[in-house]
């Protein structure tokens, strides 16, 4: 019974201890990276490009192979001796050893080798583009979660500013200073407020949800730690897309796996060269037989088993040269076909850049205009907490009624939202940028 009191107890404070954990963004990455099914299966993928590389390596390997056979033959047969007719039955049978080598096949076996090479490179890249696509996301989900919880600790302070105006408000009213529509307007204000709260506290488990749904965790208990985002500056990370473009031309996977593309269907191209150049292959071999007949006369006997075997022991090399001459112009079709290929590869990575290009340009000025919208933002909520500063002073005075003051207040309060957005849609974009130039830092 003590026992299981001690694995209780440890099992509810290993709850409690998990319940408290804050992930940081590192943590919320790796677990994501850990987890995600596409990634298990890439790299199923890429172990299996590993496979084929060591299947390709096999051909240029001789092959060695053996066999053995027997037959039972019976019933009546000529005697070269007697002249008779007579019964006999005979047992043989054979053994073979027999081996073949590739000595050239126009270079077939090294480019299929080449090509398994850059089958691996392939698989790799495809896994680090999913892996930064995971990455991407858990920041963005990450961001996200800071983000309610900032509209949500906005919406509670409103909320704490609503709830004293009540109580000056029930103090004026029994004083018969304001009527008591205005303290019901007070209290309405106050109701809002919640309403505010609780949307905003839906908003961030959601948030909180979403990101633990990505990362495959219990999202009872789940939470991040706080990140320093830091506040928007006016000087960008970059100068120019220019800057950013160039870069990405050297970090994104899917740059790098085009261009293996294009050396992949060149391989190809001189695969199906091969084909109009000889192959030549050499074998070897040795095979021996034996054989007992089951029906001799008084006083014979046949030759031992191994004995046999080493008698008629024999063993053979030989060559074969292949020379095409013609096959109705297959091969040369088949070149021209690989050479379309290839060029297609090459329209495909011209293609690639040209998106990229524009993706990434798109999105300087979106950062452009983040901060833009920021700077406004900041600008319009310096001017409401003076507003409102000197409408809590008239209301306080007396000077101004409770609509408007709740008017002034409500600006305030989207003022602080909209700064709070904008904020964080400058960090999400700014983190964009960062990607594409393989500088995202993941703290």
């Amino acid at each position: 019974m003590r026992n299981q009191l001690i694995v209780l107890v440890a099992l509810f404070t290993s709850i409690a201890t998990f319940s408290q954990k804050q992930w940081t963004l590192r943590e919320c990455v790796d677990e994501a990276l850990a987890k995600n099914i596409s990634i298990q299966q890439n790299k199923l993928n890429l172990a299996s490009s590993e496979i084929d590389v060591e299947i390709a390596k096999g051909n240029f390997l001789p092959n060695l192979s053996g066999n053995t056979g027997g037959n039972l033959n019976f019933g009546t047969g000529f005697d070269p001796v007697s002249q008779d007719r007579v019964n006999t039955s005979f047992f043989g049978g054979s053994i073979n050893l027999s081996s073949g080598i590739t000595v050239f096949n126009g270079f077939r076996n090294t480019n299929v080798y080449k090509q398994a090479q850059l089958g691996v490179e392939s698989s790799k890249l495809d896994l680090k583009k999913i892996e930064n696509d995971i990455s991407l996301f858990v920041v963005n989900g990450y961001l996200n979660v800071l983000f309610a919880k900032e509209n949500l600790n906005a919406a509670r302070v409103q909320y704490e500013i609503s709830e004293k105006q009540i109580e000056a408000a029930e103090s004026r009213f029994k004083s018969g200073v304001i009527p008591k529509g205005d303290l019901l307007n007070t209290q309405s204000t106050a109701a809002s407020n919640l309403q505010t709260v609780i949307s905003q506290e839906n908003a961030l488990d959601l948030a909180l949800l979403n990101l633990a749904q990505l990362l495959q965790v219990p999202a009872e208990g789940f939470d991040v730690a706080p990140v320093d985002v830091g506040t928007p500056s006016e000087n960008l990370f970059y100068s120019n897309s220019n800057n950013v473009y160039e870069k990405s031309l050297n970090n994104l996977p899917e740059i790098e796996r085009a261009k293996l593309a294009i050396d992949n269907a060149a391989l190809s191209i001189e695969i199906s060269k091969a084909d109009f150049l000889p192959s030549i292959t050499a074998s070897a071999g040795v095979s021996t037989n034996y054989g007992y007949n089951l029906n001799l006369p008084p006083g014979f006997s046949n030759t031992a088993f191994f004995d046999q075997l080493n008698d008629n022991l024999g063993y053979g090399l030989g060559f074969n040269v292949r020379i095409p001459i013609f096959n109705r112009f297959q091969t040369k079709n088949r070149v021209s076909q690989a050479e379309i290929n290839k060029n297609i590869f090459e329209t495909r990575l011209e293609s690639e850049k040209l998106n990229l290009k524009q993706t990434i340009e798109q999105s300087f000025l979106d950062v452009k205009t983040a901060l833009k919208s920021y700077e406004a933002a900041k600008i319009s909520l310096e001017a409401q907490e003076e507003s409102f500063k000197n409408a809590q002073e008239r209301y306080n005075f007396g000077a101004m009624t409770q609509f408007d003051f709740d008017q002034v207040r409500n600006r305030l309060v989207n003022a602080q939202t909209t700064l709070i957005s904008s904020k964080y849609d400058y960090v999400f974009k700014t983190k964009v940028l960062q990607f594409y130039a393989g500088e995202l830092v993941l703290e």
